[in-house]
């Protein structure tokens, strides 16, 4: 058994998700384990740089974990050899030049969603990068949730039957930022920086729909902005110009009916942050991001409408736990896994830069439904 580094650029890693999720629970979580094992049993080992554009966080973040480099020179980074592989956490306004100038230095590339602000942009990515011949792909982290692979499970054992309707609600309350901070990036909530629930949220809808369900052919989207004044990490009061919530119907293929809200602007009263309910004509299933519990048609209790007596049925009590089988590791660092097999050559990558966007398109079409006040049809890409 070897042991065999390779260079990760790592660009915005300084915020929230780019810090938790990529840097400490993907990439240091990774090392640590030794590297990513390989089918020859040698061990593939990332090695991190850190670029971005605010030089005392990026020292700061790196001090934190033991790393020594870090540049706010991204040109300078794309011009190493030793770095082949490019990653993009940036804001989504600043993604498509990164992962523009990392395509013309030969990088392979792998970056969060959403890939680009507009499918036109996203789409030149992708032939972009098949033009230049690099292996690319994007996030899609939620695939990989305990509860969705706990769903999935169900899905192929035929446990529904056949799937009727999906009904997912996801989101939290966002604080403002005056009685208490928000726990959310101001620019989320200024159109003018990229921000918006529908462009962040309805790319995720896209591959979760459409890896477990069905292609999504139509929607028909309402977004809001139901807070329309907040205040940033400054203390200071700015206009809310994106929209917090969005409220989704989607046809899928076998005409499944998917319907999800989501927002930024409600209290929580169920399980998890986000539930997905899942109804067959043989069984129905409700999936958080780690627990996962089904009633099978033989266990469905017979209710009877009478609101003039209390409910006899404790409806809760009627569900099982789906048990969890498996260890399941944390969903950015599975996926991490698996591009970085595929760099080495291991597997195949599906989630590319033209699922990528995929997403973008469907948050697209989603700003416009809700524009123009009508379902629109959902056409096929290509590059």
């Amino acid at each position: 058994m070897a042991q065999r580094t390779i260079g990760v650029i790592m660009n915005g890693v300084t915020g929230r998700m780019g810090t938790n999720q990529h840097l400490i629970r993907s990439i240091l979580a990774i090392r640590k384990q030794g590297g990513v094992a390989l089918s020859n049993g040698d061990m593939l080992i990332p090695e991190p740089l850190l670029v971005g554009r605010n030089a005392r966080k990026l020292e700061a973040l790196a001090t934190a974990h033991g790393l020594t480099q870090w540049s706010t020179d991204l040109d300078q980074c794309l011009a190493d050899p030793q770095y082949p592989i490019y990653f993009d956490a940036q804001t989504t306004s600043q993604r498509v030049i990164g992962v523009k100038a990392a395509i013309a230095a030969g990088k392979h590339i792998y970056c969060e969603k959403p890939i680009a602000e507009s499918v036109d942009e996203a789409l030149e990515l992708a032939r972009l990068a098949r033009a230049a011949g690099i292996k690319n792909g994007v996030v899609q982290d939620k695939l990989f949730l305990p509860g969705l692979l706990k769903l999935k499970r169900l899905i192929d054992g035929g446990f529904f039957g056949r799937i009727l309707s999906v009904r997912g609600e996801f989101g939290y309350w966002v604080f403002e930022g005056d009685l208490q901070p928000g726990q959310r990036p101001s620019w989320n909530y200024r159109k003018e920086e990229g921000g918006g629930i529908i462009v962040d949220m309805l790319c995720h809808w896209r591959y979760v729909l459409d890896n477990l369900f069905g292609e999504v052919r139509s929607v028909s989207c309402r977004g809001a902005t139901h807070i329309p004044e907040r205040y940033d990490e400054s203390g200071r009061r700015y206009d809310a110009t994106a929209d917090d919530a969005a409220y989704a119907t989607f046809e899928l293929d076998g005409d499944i009916i998917a319907q999800i809200n989501s927002s930024w602007a409600v209290r929580v009263y169920r399980d998890e942050l986000f539930v997905l309910q899942v109804d067959g004509t043989h069984g129905s299933a409700v999936a958080g991001l780690r627990e996962c519990r089904a009633q099978h048609r033989a266990n469905t209790p017979r209710p009877i409408w009478n609101p003039d007596i209390p409910n006899p049925i404790v409806f809760r009590d009627g569900w099982q736990e789906v048990p969890d089988n498996a260890t399941f590791e944390n969903a950015f660092k599975i996926q991490w896994e698996m591009f970085l097999r595929h760099i080495a050559g291991e597997a195949p990558f599906r989630w590319d830069f033209l699922e990528a966007a995929k997403g973008v398109q469907l948050a697209e079409l989603g700003l416009r439904s809700w524009s123009e006040r009508r379902w629109i049809d959902i056409p096929t890409l290509e590059i």
